[in-house]
């Protein structure tokens, strides 16, 4: 049934597939993409071996690797995949289309489809994304994704960065019923008038920035919690997703970092403290979050060169 979780740490979702719930973010590992917001930060040392550090996450024991077309870096990921020693059949890997090709339409979307196939060395994907809902373009982009879906490349189809009001937009034109939304969720940004929406659509939530990017870290509350349980503060990070049945995307390019990130799993936060992290959010994070929801949907596209008025942005955006 949606929402149950197994003794091996799987998310059953709306198509009764099961979802790790620990995943490893591949973004910034072995390339930086031009026009990302951080485009100035390495996401690693130089002497790293990005293949190697996609290994490493592999032998720790995550199972499910984020991916995708923006990152840049699939073929690296692909290889670290072949040399990995675990079979595809183990792994859960997503990727996502990005917003140049939602714009561009059907035979671009395939392409890359096919483009990424080739790339990460597979037959299929577990699930393939929307990156973000671009104006005027997703709801055709999805349908291309249906498509992949009946051809059997992709076993599932979902979201990333979707509203409320993005997925209304789509719903009218539904078959296949989307089985997850990539969103940044966790305490400091916690949207739960989003997230209580997409429950109720049977949509599991993956968190990308779940541990905050590592900002947050020192934050009294989540050291005090962090204390009394004997964890790090990414640790608490951690499980508060997996006591929302939040999937995590955790990020890091540390062994050490990694096992820690996986070791969610063997202790249980209060309702109390639940409630007390849940109130972490501040009127910034969500100004923040609005802000950039409003630059990457157009990223990358001819939208963007557009004046405000002409780009397709919606009015109004369910934005808690």
């Amino acid at each position: 049934m949606f929402g149950d979780v197994s003794g091996s740490h799987g998310l059953t979702l709306n198509d009764g597939s099961q979802h790790p719930l620990v995943g490893f973010g591949t973004y910034k590992i072995g390339f930086v993409p031009a026009s990302s917001n951080t485009a100035d930060q390495p996401g690693h040392a130089p002497d790293q071996d990005p293949k190697e550090i996609i290994k490493d996450a592999i032998a720790t024991g995550y199972r499910y690797i984020d991916c995708a077309q923006f990152y840049g870096n699939e073929a690296m990921v692909g290889r670290a995949i072949a040399e990995c020693g675990v079979a595809r059949s183990d792994l859960y890997i997503v990727s996502k289309v990005w917003g140049d090709k939602v714009y561009e339409g059907r035979e671009a979307i395939l392409a890359q489809l096919d483009q990424t196939l080739s790339d990460l060395q597979v037959k299929y994907l577990d699930a393939y994304l929307i990156h973000w809902p671009v104006p005027g373009k997703h709801v055709a982009a999805y349908q291309v994704l249906e498509e992949a879906h009946t051809a059997g490349k992709i076993k599932a189809i979902g979201l990333s960065n979707y509203t409320k009001e993005d997925f209304l937009e789509l719903l009218p034109v539904l078959k296949v019923q989307p089985v997850v939304n990539q969103i940044e969720i966790n305490p400091f940004l916690w949207r739960k008038n989003t997230f209580d929406f997409f429950m109720e659509q049977q949509i599991a939530i993956q968190s990308y920035r779940a541990l905050r990017q590592g900002k947050e870290m020192e934050h009294p509350a989540i050291v005090a919690m962090a204390t009394k349980y004997a964890k790090t503060a990414a640790q608490v990070l951690g499980r508060w997703c997996i006591q929302r049945k939040v999937i995590v995307v955790a990020k890091t390019v540390r062994k050490a970092r990694m096992v820690e990130n996986f070791n969610v799993f063997d202790f249980q936060l209060s309702d109390e403290e639940m409630g007390q992290l849940d109130s972490l959010t501040t009127d910034k994070s969500i100004d923040d979050f609005k802000a950039l929801y409003f630059k990457c949907v157009v990223r990358d596209t001819p939208l963007e060169a557009l004046p405000l008025s002409d780009q397709g942005l919606k009015a109004v955006i369910t934005h808690n």
